[in-house]
């Protein structure tokens, strides 16, 4: 249940705090108050798709909070599972809306995907509005109603998993199921493309020792140059002692002093030490200036096959690693190609089984939808005639259609709404007041078939009046017995029947608009109830009839 919003900076509320009760919620308020802002403010904190544009004139930011008690397993579970502390059955939800659009979502704390929010946000609240209406009108919505009623989960889940398997059968088939003259063109283009990538021997890594190998070369006579100077300084020359031997000088020379000067004798021993360090270093220098040779014919073949791998690299891919990935796919659709007649009789074989099993499971998913559709119509069709629509009648509509991801059920609701009218498509008849009566009732037969705890109804009420606004306050409020239901209204007979009323006001001050969120007391729900009754011109007698209504 939701237990309290926080909002900051969204739109023209600077702050509003509102703490919700169990049982029945109402929000009224002038058109442009503000009601809107807190139901968006909601879908934001569900993981609602939102943006910067939300951001109150001069704020840095937007935020939403939202804490929960008493959530269901299910949640917690889903938390424990991403290592989210969770106390006392207790969720707090929040998200903020930085100025350069990114958004931060957290959940008791700690930073999650909008994703995971907006998984979690499914199974706390369930938001109706005049879109939901909207929705009764596309056929395409009506078979998940269907499932929803006949706990279909599990059927629907085994049905597409069999689906795919039948889609992607087609889908091998179809790109095997080219002509001949198509398949030879396309054999000779790849045996071409293995042969001249299997000549070339490519190696991974080996452009960049290839090109090492060529800079040596290509600089052998500075980098002997450099060796022989580097030698002659450690072993000298015709014309300079070089500096092992002046290294064994000083260290005899230290050695004699230290005869007279025990401090001079460890000196002795180091220098001695550097002369045999500077000996090892001038065979390792001879070593490698021994091993280089200036060959202009290597040289020419590295050159050759840096320019092959080059050349092949335009083609195949950008280094030896594309190369050689390009070659074991041309390889896989080439004996694809070479077996694609056996193939694709096995793959015929294959399909032929995969549907007689999803036609099995279709069959199943029909039946399932068939029994749930006698049950809902009936249902449906008792509230609707409790909320005023008397002659009502109410079928389900199921033929056989192609297999989709959904089985091979084309559903749409029938209605008629006066006595003597044919049932026709709901998407052609239905008026904006029945169409709310309507998905009132479907979510009143619905309301028992999950977990959410919190629903909301945002102005479904659109287009009813009357008896059939009274009706539909008492339906409301007989939903809100068994769970907490929000809802916004302009409707007096709703908002009288509230355990909980709050009035959404906007207001000016210092060139600003702001909105502020009042629970309203007795006297307060009165001065409400007259001005939705009244309008602009409250009498005594809107006044006596606003107590009249709270009163029962």
């Amino acid at each position: 249940m939701l237990y309290n919003l926080s909002i900051n900076d969204i739109a023209i509320i600077k702050q509003a705090e509102i703490t919700f009760e169990n049982g029945f919620n109402v929000l009224t308020g002038e058109t442009g108050a503000g009601k809107s802002i807190i139901i968006d403010s909601i879908n934001a904190i569900l993981g609602g798709r939102t943006s910067k544009e939300i951001i109150r004139t001069g704020a840095a930011r937007a935020s939403v909070f939202a804490s929960f008690y008493n959530v269901n397993k299910d949640i917690i579970n889903s938390l424990a599972e991403q290592n989210i502390d969770i106390s006392e059955n207790t969720v707090e939800l929040q998200r903020i809306i930085n100025s350069d659009g990114r958004t931060i979502c957290k959940i008791n704390g700690t930073t999650v995907s909008g994703s995971f929010l907006k998984e979690i946000g499914k199974s706390l609240i369930t938001i109706h509005g005049q879109l939901d209406n909207q929705a009764l009108l596309n056929p395409e919505m009506h078979c998940s109603f269907i499932d929803k009623l006949a706990d279909n989960e599990n059927i629907l889940s085994s049905y597409k998993s069999e689906y795919d398997r039948y889609c992607s059968l087609l889908s091998k088939i179809k790109s095997l199921d080219i002509d001949q003259q198509s398949k030879e063109r396309r054999i000779e283009v790849l045996n071409y493309q293995i042969d001249e990538i299997e000549k070339a021997d490519i190696k991974i890594g080996e452009t960049e020792q290839l090109k090492n190998q060529r800079d040596i070369i290509r600089n052998s006579e500075k980098i002997l140059c450099s060796l022989n100077n580097a030698y002659n300084a450690i072993n000298g020359s015709d014309d300079f002692s070089g500096a092992e031997l002046l290294a064994r000088e000083a260290a005899n020379e230290i050695s004699e002093a230290s005869k007279y000067l025990s401090e001079a004798e460890n000196i002795s021993e180091e220098i001695t030490d550097i002369s045999y360090q500077l000996s090892d270093v001038s065979e390792k220098i001879n070593s490698i200036v021994n091993s280089i040779e200036y060959d202009p014919n290597l040289l020419e073949q590295i050159e050759e096959r840096l320019d092959l791998i080059y050349n092949l690299t335009k083609k195949y891919g950008s280094d030896e690693s594309e190369i050689l990935s390009f070659l074991a796919n041309a390889k896989a659709e080439l004996d694809s190609i070479v077996l694609s007649d056996e193939q694709k009789e096995q793959l015929k074989a294959d399909l032929s089984a995969c549907k007689e099993e999803l036609r099995k499971r279709a069959d199943c998913l029909t039946k399932s939808r068939t029994d749930a559709s006698n049950e809902f119509s009936k249902k449906v069709v008792e509230v609707l005639k409790f909320l005023e629509m008397p002659s009502v009648m109410f079928s389900v509509s199921i033929k056989k259609c192609e297999y989709n991801e959904n089985g091979q059920d084309e559903i749409e609701f029938l209605l008629s709404a006066n006595k003597g009218e044919d049932l026709k498509p709901l998407s052609k008849i239905a008026s904006g007041g029945e169409l709310s009566r309507i998905m009132l009732a479907i979510k009143s037969v619905l309301a028992d078939k999950d977990d959410i705890d919190t629903l909301i109804f945002d102005e479904i009420d659109t287009g009813v009046s009357g008896r059939a606004a009274q009706k539909v306050a008492l339906k409301m409020k007989e939903v809100s017995l068994n769970r907490q239901v929000i809802c916004v209204t302009h409707l007096a007979s709703i908002a009288s029947l509230a355990d909980s009323h709050f009035l959404i006001e906007k207001y000016e001050k210092d060139d600003k608009t702001f909105t502020k969120v009042t629970k309203l007391d007795y006297n307060g729900r009165v001065g409400e109830l007259s001005r939705i009754i009244g309008g602009i011109n409250i009498t005594d007698e809107t006044v006596t009839l606003a107590k009249q209504m709270l009163e029962g």
